[in-house]
């Protein structure tokens, strides 16, 4: 239900509380022809999947201007819920299954979003730099995080440095202790109350 994106973010305005309300539609409605989500946990869809994305804006604001690549995205998560948020910030969306990415690419021009871009591809091929690298569960830290290195811009706009955002579930210290650098380890029931979030954890590594 879009009130659970209302009661944790009581701010919106009409046209951010518009485009979240439209997802819930647009989404149910594409998972019926592709399984963007799992068809079991399509009824889950703002609790785990949209707020889920949106736990990132519990720990940090970014500047205006500020630009995320949001790396393996799938079906547009967290880069769809963050870019409504932050319609000040760039978002680029990539993802190496065509189908997810044009079902994210669909849903942002049905909502009006103009704030996202998005790319069928492998993270190789995307040489930009960015402020902030967002991902969900996507691969272990230690892959996770030469991959995307190349793509963190060296100018910070933000009083948080750059570097990775990662939405991370169950237990994580050897994950984390294999990168061998500082991370950030917030667990996502100090922000939200509901079960789903108990083994959910925001990995931050400054980059």
């Amino acid at each position: 239900m879009y009130s659970i994106i209302q009661r944790y973010f009581p701010n919106l305005s009409e046209r951010q509380a518009g485009q979240f309300r439209q997802i819930g539609h647009l989404y149910k409605e594409w998972n019926d022809k592709i399984n963007v989500v799992s068809r079991k946990d399509i009824d889950n869809l703002y609790e785990h999947h949209v707020l889920h994305s949106l736990s990132i804006a519990k720990f940090m604001t970014p500047a205006d201007g500020s630009r995320f690549l949001d790396m393996g995205t799938g079906g547009g998560f967290p880069g769809i819920p963050l870019a409504i948020l932050w319609p000040e910030c760039r978002f680029h969306l990539i993802d190496r299954i065509g189908k997810k990415i044009n079902v994210a690419r669909s849903i942002a021009e049905a909502i009006g979003l103009e704030n996202v871009t998005f790319q069928h591809g492998d993270i190789g091929e995307c040489r930009d730099k960015y402020d902030f690298v967002v991902s969900r569960a996507v691969m272990t830290l230690d892959k996770l995080v030469p991959l995307i290195r190349k793509n963190i811009s060296q100018k910070d706009n933000n009083r948080l440095p750059n570097g990775l955002l990662c939405l991370k579930g169950g237990e994580l210290d050897e994950e984390i202790n294999a990168t061998g650098l500082p991370v950030i380890d917030v667990p996502l029931s100090d922000y939200f109350s509901e079960e789903f979030f108990a083994t959910k954890h925001l990995i931050y590594v400054e980059l």
